[in-house]
């Protein structure tokens, strides 16, 4: 690894274009997931208890991804490409913001009102991270070299082993990221009345109904 590829600005850059990659896939993932339900409709009817109980859950997942996306930030804070960070989240799983970020977007599913619709959305968003991820295993693997294969071998790439969890370092705080990544997360909250909005609009029938979801 020559001192070129190892160098700050490099790094730097490199990281930038992979987290420009990560909010590109999440905005789209949004658009598309969020258009896609326009048509969509969960086979409980609204303002029963089931569908009501299913959205609700949602929220309680959405809030879990933002939370954990902040808590993931705490300890990575601009690190990635510089240090092999392997405290809080990051002792558990390899990729936190991706692993809350599907966790959010499963609780954007549940607005529908359908068990279906979060598994749907997690697995769209699963599997669209998992390419990313791929990706920036490489990159990671030439920046940061033996340490961070050490880190591969030891901590699962996606699904997390809790009984890694060590509490580590967080390292030096950046508040700049942290607010970033809250502005971020918060896309997610806009599924909350947005979905509300369309279960309006179908039962008024200005939207149609193309498909439902158990």
């Amino acid at each position: 690894m020559d001192d070129e590829t190892k160098s700050p600005a490099k790094q730097m850059a490199g990281m930038a274009n992979y987290q420009q990659m990560r909010k590109i896939v999440l905005a789209v993932l949004v658009v598309v997931l969020f258009a896609a339900l326009l048509f969509g409709q969960s086979t409980f009817p609204p303002d029963t208890p089931v569908h009501e109980t299913i959205e609700m859950f949602g929220v309680l997942l959405i809030f879990l991804g933002i939370i954990g996306r902040l808590w993931s930030t705490l300890y990575i804070g601009g690190r990635k490409s510089a240090e092999v960070v392997t405290g809080g989240p990051y002792s558990i799983t390899r990729n936190p913001l991706y692993l809350f970020s599907t966790v959010a977007a499963a609780g954007v599913g549940a607005q529908i009102g359908s068990f279906s619709g979060i598994i749907l959305f997690a697995a769209l968003c699963a599997g669209a991270f998992h390419i990313v991820i791929l990706r920036e295993e490489r990159y990671l693997k030439q920046m940061l070299g033996a340490p961070y294969e050490a880190y591969l071998a030891r901590v699962p790439r996606f699904f997390p082993n809790l009984s890694l969890y060590d509490e580590g370092d967080t390292g030096s705080f950046k508040p700049r990221l942290l607010l970033t990544t809250l502005l971020d997360g918060l896309v997610f909250l806009v599924a909350l009345p947005a979905f509300e909005l369309i279960d309006g609009a179908q039962l008024s029938g200005i939207l149609p109904v193309w498909f439902t979801l158990p």
